[in-house]
């Protein structure tokens, strides 16, 4: 708050969970835990490190495929815990901080994917997210019995009608519906448990979903990437979308492109938080920074370059420094972005640490209370739900119109994409 009452904006802070670290070393340096992927109890100290810190989520990647080779390039992404399982278990040894969970819907039904999203927030009272993306991986579809990886066009057609269906089916249930009045011996108000029948392109679904509406209405969905149909499903959708800009010229023009393409659906600025991601190290001199840095590079492997065409780019490391992150003091990383969040380029971040747990808690013990001292990062969270944190209201239900007379709210495609649903 200012100091005449008035809000003042906030950064948001995300970490991006990766066990090993996001470095291809990480998990070789000193004080890492190589074995943290299958250790719920470190991955659940990890986020109640930085929900100490009020960041705004802890975010649970995923690939649905796997490679020997990136045991070398990038280990954190080989292996780990399917994410809706890990998310449950976060959930249960945290209070405030919000859940980011991946899911693809190329390889997900409707019905079972809202089922999942609905049951973590109701776990998590009201803090679960869907990262929603539509896969690279042309590998995948061998996995799930599928004799090709669809084209970019086919996978947006078939998210676009997949995210209407989730969200008409975490509206199936009406707040209220579930009465449990024992003394009249009702337990649920069938007039507000509503069919979703819909049937479009490719989905035909009856629905009412057999788990009540989520805590926050509707679940938080944050999206990524930059080519056109991924804009605009963002734009349309998201409420956080996780952007890969690489320096400040590029991610002022992709935040504004996203901002006005949201304002094209009825959503203003606020409606959408768009948070770059950045890998930071940190230490109380940049000397110190630095010589991590450079410690965390001399660890990586030797490796020959050579195309494998099972693990695309990944199948290519070569010793490299972080091209997009901050190596710093705690002044220079907030400068950094300070300069980012006041300029039209981020929101916040979400923070990718090069090893784990030590760059996590470098963050915490020394960036968030340099942003704090600037006023630009809160000191406690606003309230118990994700939304809460990222100041959006809860989304009335579009089938009140049963109870209240009021008209339900329409699909949020695009007219040309509802009419193939």
């Amino acid at each position: 708050m200012t100091g005449n009452g008035s809000t003042r904006r906030e950064m948001h802070l995300g970490l991006m969970f990766w066990a090993t670290g996001t470095h291809a070393a990480g998990w070789r340096y000193p004080g890492s835990r190589a074995d943290g992927a299958y250790d719920i109890g470190f991955i659940q100290d990890v986020t109640r490190l930085v929900e100490r810190a009020k960041f705004d989520f802890l975010f649970l990647g995923d690939r649905l495929v796997t490679d020997p080779a990136l045991a070398k390039t990038n280990p954190a992404q080989m292996s780990r815990l399917e994410p809706f399982t890990a998310g449950a278990a976060i959930a249960a040894a945290t209070s405030k901080i919000g859940i980011v969970v991946t899911a693809n819907p190329t390889y997900y039904d409707p019905y079972n994917l809202a089922r999942l999203l609905a049951s973590l927030d109701h776990l998590s009272r009201g803090r679960a997210s869907w990262n929603l993306v539509t896969g690279a991986d042309a590998l995948a579809a061998a996995n799930f019995s599928r004799a090709e990886h669809w084209d970019t066009e086919k996978r947006y057609d078939w998210a676009d009608e997949f995210v209407d269906v989730v969200r008409a089916l975490w509206d199936s249930w009406e707040d209220g519906a579930l009465i449990r009045d024992r003394r009249r011996g009702l337990f649920v108000d069938e007039a507000r448990i509503h069919p979703v029948n819909h049937h479009g392109r490719y989905f035909d679904v009856t629905g009412p979903l057999n788990v009540a509406r989520p805590p926050q209405g509707q679940v938080v969905l944050l999206h990524a990437g930059t080519s056109d149909r991924s804009r605009e499903l963002g734009a349309r959708e998201a409420d956080v979308i996780f952007a890969g800009s690489h320096e400040i010229t590029s991610g002022r023009e992709y935040y504004a492109d996203i901002k006005q393409r949201a304002a094209a659906y009825g959503r203003s600025a606020d409606d959408i938080q768009i948070l770059p991601g950045l890998s930071v190290i940190v230490a109380e001199t940049t000397r110190e920074a630095v010589a991590i840095r450079d410690r965390l590079d001399s660890l990586l492997p030797e490796v020959e370059r050579k195309p494998d065409v099972r693990a695309g780019a990944l199948g290519q490391a070569t010793r490299r420094r972080d091209e997009w992150g901050i190596t710093g003091n705690p002044v220079e990383v907030a400068d950094y972005m300070q300069e980012w969040f006041e300029t039209g380029a981020a929101d916040g971040f979400n923070i990718f640490p090069p090893f784990v747990p030590g760059a996590v808690e470098a963050v915490t013990e020394l960036v968030v209370p340099e942003l704090q001292r600037r006023g630009l990062y809160r000191r406690e969270y606003s309230g118990g739900t994700f939304r809460d944190h990222l100041g959006l209201a809860r989304p009335r239900n579009r089938f009140e119109s049963a109870a209240t007379g009021s008209q339900a709210a329409p699909s949020r495609l695009a007219p040309a994409a509802a009419a193939n649903s």
